[in-house]
């Protein structure tokens, strides 16, 4: 079960990674999350895909985690007349609600929130940015804009409106819809697309009922402009940088991401850098080494998972992608500088017992011969505070709560175990030590360290900690109670 390496790679499913023999090939080659996209694909294509995961867990006896990722509102302008118009920086073009074909001089946005919003100055993007207009007036129902940016406009062509919050929810019907379907099915993270304020991450947290864990994606300003109070309501983040470098400067994304994750380790949630990671690799089985680099940067500033998208779910080379998001893992944390950059980036943070706790494992782990932090944890706090501390020994996340192991997946460094259901400390030292002998990270010659909550089955109460060897014997002789 042991990966050699701490960062996790979340690698998504489609049409090229659907059978059970794919995504056992997706799992042996590195992926540790399977991320099911709800914009593509039916219902009966996620379940199915659903179930093969979880068979695959039941064989291999490692914790999966799944991930849904809500599709949001998706903007696009109406048809054509003619299918396209050329549009020239200078030309006027008009967007309205009129629903008669679009020309060379306008077409319909039917999305009256939009028009709600704008106002002169605002920039309208079309086609991923491609296009661009600025706007010069517009009303209720209209918006007379300049071409800045030129390009070829056509049917059903996506919108972006960067620099203002849009009065319009994260979640559409549809998401609605595949959010329940979702939790029915048991998926352990939703991720919530057109996030702008901290309300958004709250409502899908109220209708997700504590089923599965949602994880906010980044992809907006006005995320990133309220992304503190985002990061407090959401239990994870997703950095989705394609969207970003959209609506933003693409020089302005590299510094955002770096600030975003350092943000989410210092707040023990998970983050996820994504979009376009290794690109080329959709039709090629060799990455580019820019592409390499990209992975690398993300690896080096502390990243909980870097992710695959098209590359896996729809690409030629899905197992190539996956392997080599997991050669360039490895390497790079074989890197002195690697360990060098996380320590460096390491934030004090006492405000709690479980705090001091964590700090003292960690420390314990890198002065004295252990070789494994064993944390047991009922509602994955634990072991998120281990991981943000970075050790530099392995992370047993030992839960006997299955979707706590499953969602603690995507948490850097942890190695997710079900374990039985505790109440004595004592039990926690045998089964964290077995675990550790039996998964192979130690042998009888070896300590681990051993931390857990008193009493036990309650969250939020870590407060013991036992420096513990490996050999049985022992522990039953300086403890025979």
């Amino acid at each position: 079960m042991r990966r050699h390496r701490n960062v996790k790679i979340v690698a998504t499913l489609g049409p090229a990674s659907s059978t059970k023999e794919m995504i056992r090939q997706l799992f042996d080659a590195g992926a540790d999350v399977f991320r099911l996209n709800m914009s593509h694909g039916s219902h009966d294509d996620h379940r199915a895909r659903h179930a093969i995961i979880r068979e695959i867990e039941a064989e291999t006896g490692r914790p999966i985690a799944i991930l849904a990722d809500l599709q949001g509102p998706k903007l696009r302008v109406g048809p054509f007349a003619d299918g396209a118009h050329d549009l020239t920086a200078g030309d006027k073009f008009r967007f309205d609600l009129d629903d008669a074909k679009g020309d060379a001089n306008r077409v319909q946005l039917p999305h009256p929130e939009i028009f709600a919003a704008l106002e002169a100055g605002s920039e309208l993007l079309v086609n991923d940015g491609k296009i661009r207009l600025t706007v010069d007036s517009c009303g209720k129902d209209f918006a007379d804009c300049t071409v800045t940016v030129g390009g070829t406009i056509s049917d059903r062509k996506g919108v972006n409106v960067p620099d203002v919050v849009l009065p319009l929810a994260a979640l559409s019907d549809k998401d609605r819809g595949d959010l329940e379907f979702a939790c029915e099915m048991g998926v352990d993270w939703l991720a919530l697309s057109f996030v702008q304020r901290a309300a958004d991450v709250e409502e899908a947290k109220a209708l997700a009922k504590g089923r599965a864990a949602v994880l906010s994606k980044i992809e907006k300003p006005a995320a990133v402009r309220a992304f503190d109070e985002i990061l407090h309501a959401s239990d994870g983040i997703m950095v989705a940088r394609g969207d970003l470098g959209v609506e933003l400067p693409v020089h302005s994304v590299p510094p955002i991401q770096k600030r975003l994750v350092r943000q989410c380790r210092a707040a023990a949630k998970p983050v996820i850098v994504a979009t376009q990671m290794l690109e080329s690799m959709i039709e090629s089985p060799m990455p580019t080494r820019a592409e390499v680099s990209d992975v690398a940067n993300a690896i080096y500033e502390g990243a909980d998972a870097v992710m695959l998208s098209a590359e896996s779910a729809a690409g030629d080379y899905p197992v190539e992608a996956v392997t080599t998001m997991d050669s360039v893992a490895r390497s790079v944390e074989a890197d002195a500088n690697y360990r060098a950059i996380i320590e460096a980036s390491r934030k004090a943070k006492l405000h709690s017992v479980a705090d001091a706790i964590v700090t003292a494992a960690r420390e314990i782990a890198e002065t004295t011969d252990i070789a494994a932090i064993c944390a047991f944890t009922q509602s994955g706090t634990t072991a998120s505070l281990v991981a943000r501390e970075r050790p530099r020994v392995p992370i047993l996340a030992l839960s006997s709560e299955v979707g706590v192991a499953r969602r603690l997946s995507l948490t850097w460094g942890t190695h997710c175990i079900i374990s039985p259901r505790l109440t004595r400390f004592k039990e926690a030292v045998v089964n964290g030590t077995r675990a550790a002998r039996d998964f192979g990270f130690a042998d009888e010659t070896r300590q681990v360290v051993v931390m857990a909550g008193v009493p036990f089955n309650v969250p939020g109460t870590t407060n013991i900690l036992r420096i513990a060897p490996c050999d049985e014997r022992l522990i039953y002789a300086s403890d025979p109670e």
